[in-house]
Order: structure tokens, then sequence, then C-alpha cells
């Protein structure tokens, strides 16, 4: 069995089989087109990604999981936490998503995640006084099914639930959130009874991208000229700093030792000046070497890590900032981006991208060569960025240095892409026309669409939209 593993290992032209312990991805599904489920399963395995964590638990996308042996986080959207307060309700979702692929070559499910940072502030509440009831009920509910021993019900949290105080802004001063103190202490005591870990989500991008005094070195891992002293330890980046608070928030209500899992952390790849191909490699070259090396609070231990995310996802509300459609390590149709090192031991080699991607045709939308009142260029513009992705276009991104006419075509392009090449989605009253000339050029692609899936588009979550507009307002800075 050995052998026939390295055999197959070696088949994977240029793919180091290691991958760090403990690693996975996040496979986000808010998309105009999707690639097939099945095809995106084959991408995790091809990879040796063992780990994958999703926001629903999705029919097809379970059963394209089914018989992988992969390691899936399913979850349970912030939506439905009120109705999981019922325990009949929450043992009919246990049978229906859990139980039901409970099966030689089903889904090997590890976690069930009870809502998606509920306990956020700008939520005011909504959800403080039901999440815990449900995380309850689920569990038992995995009990009584016979599977609990296995699959362990938890909350994914942002890290605005801890904190350190501003006289003392240092990683040992952490604590929980006042407000919301003595619920944190149960929960974690129940964590702690029941063998689930404290997920956690940390983003250092967003202490960068929303503070214009953060230092930028501060949110990489090769070294900060002004690292914070907290008893004669250094942090030298925000990762470790805010993973560490967390461990003595833990310590605070007595459970210094419970397993910790980062739920969210990645890099996004434009959108945002601070966004790039570079900046990104740059950041999971120095995370994925780190993962291995622990904390100060916790060194030499492997931290559990999910990446954020597996593909970009053209359909994410921008709320945040446009960023939010590139946290990709995979473009859109499943091609890698740039060269990474799952393994964390520094030889970089670009992962295996999907394999047989179905493409529309070759053509594109650009400004009509001929049309020469272009008076209503700008109205058509705002309508095609209005109804597809266009945030390849802000300042500082990969296509901002178009001329207007280009500017147009692009925004005419990933509309009529968007549209599946319909005709009539290229005619803009006139101002645009198809070709078969490319315009990509330098960092900026003018793409096309795959062909849509079965499972192409399903509309996001009141509860994913929510999270994600409040999620920029919660983040802590070290």
């Amino acid at each position: 069995m050995a052998a026939c593993r390295i055999f197959a290992c070696l088949l994977l032209l240029g793919l180091s089989c290691s991958v760090a312990d403990g690693l996975g991805v996040n496979w986000g599904t808010i998309a105009t087109h999707r690639l097939p489920p099945k095809t995106v399963a084959q991408l995790l395995q091809d990879n040796g990604i063992n780990k994958a964590k999703i926001f629903d638990a999705d029919e097809i996308s379970m059963k394209a999981l089914a018989g992988t042996g992969i390691e899936v986080m399913i979850a349970i959207p912030n939506d439905m936490l009120a109705m999981m307060n019922d325990y009949d309700a929450a043992k009919e979702w246990v049978k229906k998503n859990v139980t039901r692929y409970n099966f030689e070559k089903g889904v090997n499910i590890k976690y069930v995640a009870v809502g998606n940072e509920p306990f956020l502030k700008s939520y005011n509440d909504s959800f403080t006084n039901i999440t815990f009831p449900a995380l309850k009920n689920v569990q038992n509910a995995l009990n009584e099914a016979g599977v609990g021993d296995t699959i362990k019900a938890t909350i994914p949290l942002n890290a605005d639930v801890y904190d350190s105080p501003r006289s003392n802004p240092v990683p040992s001063a952490g604590k929980f959130r006042p407000d919301i103190g003595d619920l944190m202490a149960q929960i974690v005591e129940f964590f702690s009874q029941h063998g689930a870990p404290f997920i956690v989500n940390i983003y250092p991008f967003l202490s960068l991208y929303g503070n214009s005094d953060f230092p930028i070195d501060y949110a990489f891992f090769d070294g900060t000229s002004n690292p914070v002293l907290d008893k004669g330890v250094e942090y030298t980046n925000v990762f470790d700093a805010n993973f560490d608070t967390l461990v003595s928030a833990l310590k605070n209500v007595g459970f210094g030792d419970l397993p910790i899992v980062v739920g969210e952390v990645g890099w996004p790849t434009d959108g945002d000046v601070n966004a790039n191909v570079t900046v990104a490699e740059r950041f999971y070259a120095g995370l994925l070497k780190r993962l291995a090396a622990g904390t100060p609070l916790r060194p030499n231990a492997t931290i559990e890590v999910y990446l954020f995310g597996l593909m970009d996802e053209d359909a994410k509300s921008v709320a945040p900032g446009n960023f939010e459609r590139h946290w990709g390590l995979f473009t859109y149709d499943g091609q890698p981006k740039f060269p990474v090192d799952l393994s964390g031991k520094g030889q970089n080699k670009l992962l295996v991208g999907a394999k047989d991607v179905e493409y529309l045709p070759p053509k594109w939308c650009a400004v009509n060569p001929s049309a020469t009142d272009l008076s209503k260029l700008a109205d058509n513009v705002k309508y095609a960025c209005a109804h597809a992705d266009c945030t390849s276009l802000g300042y500082g991104c990969s296509c901002s240095g178009l001329d207007a006419r280009a500017n147009a075509s692009y925004a005419f392009n990933v509309y009529f892409q968007t549209q599946n090449q319909k005709d009539e989605s290229c005619d803009f009253q006139g101002l645009a026309a198809v070709t078969t000339q490319n315009m990509s050029h330098g960092t900026c692609n003018f793409t096309i669409q795959i062909v849509p899936s079965a499972s192409s588009f399903r509309r996001p979550q009141l509860s994913v939209l929510l999270s994600a507009i409040a999620g920029l307002l919660s983040w802590i800075c070290f």
C-alpha cells in the first residue's frame, strides 16, 4: 500500500506530496460559475489536501466529497441557530446532514460548525442567547446518533471575542470580551468536556487594510523593526500575537491547554493596493513555514489551519472591500495563482490545477471600434459592473492601469461572460461588439468564463452576507 501511495504521488508531476500536518482549506461557493464539485474534490486530492471546511452541508458538495477520505467540517449558518434551539430540529438536521453520510466510503465528517462568528459586536447580540443552546443540542444529537465520539460540534469565532486591555496591549494579558466573558467561559468548558477545539478566524490582511498606521511588516513572518515586547518575548508578527492572546484568554478561564484550530487565514490577490500575487506569496511562504514551529506560548506545537480560501468567488459581497472576491489560492477556474509549498519546507512549486475544465468559446466583448457617440459609455459601464465583477479595476488593482476604452471593454466583457456569452449581453446601446481578440495584457486578464455546472448559481444565505459585512469591523489589531 505504501509503495502504491508513493507511486501515485510521483505521477503528480511537479507536486510535493507532503502537506503540512493539520493543513486544510475553506471551500466557498459564492460564484456565478462554479466548477463541478467532483472537479473540486479531485483538485483537493491532486494537491494532497485532506481537510476541507465548507459553509453549509450542500448535498452536491457532500456527494462529491464522499469516498475521498477528505476530512470535512460542515456548517449550520447563523440564520438556523434559533431553529437548533429545538432539540428535535437539531436531531433532524444531524440525521439529514451527518448520519446520512456515515457509511463506508461516505463523507469523513470531523466537525460541525454551529454558526459562523455569531458573537461579532456588530451583530448587536442577535445570536448571543441562542448560540450556546444550539451548540449543546447539536452535540447531544450527534451523541444520540452514535457519532459524537468522532464528530464534534464547535463554533467558528472571530478574534473580536478576546482582547488585551489598552493599558497593557500584549498577548499575555488576553481575556475574553467582558460582555460575553461568562458565556465564553461556559462554552470553553463545554468544548473541553466534549473534546472539541476552539476555532478562531485570524486575518492579518484585515489588520493592515483597516489601519493606515499598522506596520506592514508586522503582517508577515520575516521580521519587523518594532516587535511587541511581552515579558521578555518578542512578537514579530500579528498572527502569533493574536493566537497567543487567545491562549492567554483560555488560561484565564482555566482551559489553557484547549486545542485551537485556525478556521480561516489567508491573503487576497486583488481588489486592494496590498492585495496582489507577490504579497500573497510572501504571506503564505511565511505562514506555512510557521505552522510547525508553534507560537511563543505554544512552542513546537503544530497549528491546525484552514487556509482561506480555495478559489476566487466572483459573487461574494464586496461590502467589506473589493478584495473579498479574490481570496483563492486558485483562480475561478481552479488554476494555481502562484507557487506555494503546502509542506512548509520552503520548496515552492505550482499547485496542480483543476483538470478537464470546460470553457465557453474563445470570444470577448469590447467597446465597438465603430462607436462614435460615447456619451452613454459611463452609464453602461456602471450597469455592467453592477451585475458582474469589476473589482480588478479598482485603484492599485490588477487592471487599474487601463485607459478609458480598455476599462469599458473590461467591464463589458466580464458582464458578457457572466451572462454566458449571450448575444444580447454584448450590445450596451450599440457601444459594444463581440471580438475574437484577447485583450489581456500584463497583470490584467480578460477572462473567458467556464461552462456553468449544475450547481451554479446558488445565492449566498443572508447570514453569509451579514457575516461578510460585519467581519470587517471586528478583527483585532496589535
